[in-house]
């Protein structure tokens, strides 16, 4: 298996996708604890996958559904299977009476063994334990199951990991509701035979939203997901870089303070992405306040931090990237978070249909507290006026048109309540280097 990722606008030839299934349920009982950014219907946002995933069919992407790979992978490695009967153990707990516990474990040691590769999956997947109760009567138990954060977020398939032009750079996610996601998408790649750079450990944490290739050089984030930890981490890796710029989260000058907000720019991929070579789109207020450090490695391969400080706005103008702006109200309703199938044609989120749920989340956000977010709502309002009366919404934009720019547009509105778009949804697994790249 060959991985590589050399820029953002390579064709793209594969990737890896999980199609949500009642782990999402879990998560919609408690959309805040399980970071989603609101309610939503189930049976649509799945729906919405089902087109996602369409469209990559039908630009000619070799598509994996993440259950059916493992599954697939599982057939030809049987030593992956018994490494995840082994985690299953571990994983399914009993407890009540004593008997019935010893009884019940005995029973998962022995039954262990005849669960297919699908049923193992969802035990990681969902991660559950039983509490027994007996009652008076023959085999009347109660069994009551309880699950230990189920994978709810494993749809957003991009943050385990990112691809780079040495392979896929391991990561290892910042939030613990999100935590065991790598415990399964981490190992499959590694048994699967995938180019691996590097895997980050603790106490770094690394988020795939926050890696952008760039040909000749990679832009990387760090914040609230990607810490420094990481970024020293990564800078070790091989990741087939010689130049890095660290671009750090920025807070909205909307905002009161200097404190990013992460559910306005959780990962660089939701205020920044590059839909072809030598053009970026991201919002330039958050762009022009993201500090970035630029690392180049020497003749005897270490690294060097150039000194002179700059925004991304600043370190992409410098490398000859013309940045197409779009506004706060569009960067929040994912305008950023497309994927570029090859150069200069995206899969971009219909983002006139998200703003009304956006600007609804950020006036309750404005209620709750009115000294935090009362300057960006009352931006945000002005901006879907103005974007209503003038030049329209991102994607649909002449600008867009104008710098030959060729969108495929996708209806999510209802699974983007999970906090991301087409972006955040593929991981990708291989695209093809264009002549240039590296250049």
């Amino acid at each position: 298996m060959r991985n590589r990722a050399h820029a953002e606008w390579d064709r793209l030839r594969e990737v890896l996708i999980h199609r949500p299934g009642i782990e999402m349920f879990f998560g919609l009982t408690e959309p805040y604890s399980f970071l989603y950014e609101r309610a939503f219907s189930i049976d649509e946002a799945v729906y919405e996958h089902t087109t996602l995933e369409h469209a990559l069919q039908e630009a000619g992407v070799e598509v994996h559904r993440l259950k059916r790979f493992a599954v697939q992978v599982a057939a030809k490695h049987p030593a992956l299977v018994q490494r995840v009967r082994a985690a299953a153990l571990g994983l399914v707990r009993y407890s009540g009476p004593a008997a019935m516990v010893e009884q019940s474990r005995k029973a998962l040691r022995r039954n262990v063994e005849r669960f297919d590769a699908e049923t193992l999956f969802n035990i990681l997947l969902l991660r559950p334990s039983v509490r027994l109760e007996r009652h008076p009567g023959f085999r009347v138990i109660l069994p009551k199951v309880v699950l230990d954060t189920p994978l709810a977020n494993l749809y957003f398939l991009r943050d385990q990991q990112a691809l780079s032009a040495g392979g896929f750079v391991l990561g290892r996610m910042s939030k613990p509701q999100r935590r065991h996601e790598t415990d399964i998408v981490g190992p499959l790649l590694r048994i699967a035979g995938a180019d691996i750079a590097g895997e980050v450990k603790a106490p770094g944490t690394f988020e795939g939203g926050d890696f952008l290739p760039m040909g000749r050089f990679a832009l990387l984030g760090t914040g609230d997901r990607t810490n420094a930890s990481a970024v020293r981490q990564v800078l070790a890796m091989p990741t087939g870089f010689d130049e890095v710029a660290v671009v750090h989260q920025p807070s909205h000058p909307a905002l009161p303070g200097d404190d990013p907000d992460p559910m306005i720019d959780m990962h660089l991929d939701t205020y920044l992405n590059v839909p072809g070579r030598g053009l970026a789109v991201g919002c330039e207020p958050l762009l022009k306040n993201a500090r970035t450090e630029v690392y180049r490695r020497n003749g005897r391969g270490r690294w060097t931090r150039d000194p002179r400080p700059r925004s991304v706005h600043d370190y992409l103008t410098e490398q000859g990237v013309e940045i197409l702006p779009i506004s706060t109200l569009e960067q929040m309703s994912y305008a950023s978070n497309f994927l570029c199938l090859t150069d200069r044609r995206i899969l971009a989120v219909e983002v006139e249909q998200e703003v009304d749920r956006v600007l609804e989340g950020l006036t309750q956000a404005a209620r709750r507290n009115p000294h935090r977010y009362s300057a960006l709502l009352a931006l945000a309002k002005r901006e879907r006026t103005e974007l209503r009366e003038g030049a329209g919404f991102f994607p649909h934009k002449a600008a867009v048109r104008d710098r030959g720019v060729e969108v495929v547009p996708l209806s999510l509105r209802e699974i983007t309540g999970g906090y991301g778009g087409a972006h955040c949804m593929t991981c990708v697994m291989n695209r093809s280097p264009s002549p240039a790249a590296g250049a």
